[in-house]
């Protein structure tokens, strides 16, 4: 699956349905993001049935407001269109890839 760029508005759709989804709350001008950024595409490669969706919190604060992002990069786990968890800062692909397997 691709990594697809989610906004405000179609926070819903792409994100709160069924399956498995690891959002990433980013900003451009982060630095642990941009480190994050290819451990996520190594993920989408690596991990099937997960669907990644990588938010901007400078152009959609509603979504990072809405589920509590205080710094970034923040990445949760969607299970269904429920939160079902959260991890904050930089980690490895195994670490993440932990994460996501175990909720799908």
């Amino acid at each position: 699956m691709a990594i697809v760029n989610v906004s405000d508005e179609s926070f819903k759709s792409e994100v709160e349905s069924t399956g498995t989804v690891l959002v990433d709350f980013w900003a451009p001008w982060c630095g642990p993001c941009k480190m994050i950024a290819p451990v996520l595409e190594e993920l989408d490669k690596e991990v099937s049935n997960l669907k990644i969706a990588k938010v901007n919190v400078d152009d959609n604060p509603e979504s990072a407001s809405r589920f509590g992002v205080m710094s970034i990069p923040t990445l949760i786990v969607f299970k269904d269109g429920q939160p079902v968890d959260k991890i904050v800062g930089f980690q490895s692909k195994d670490a993440l890839k932990n994460v996501v397997t175990r909720h799908q």
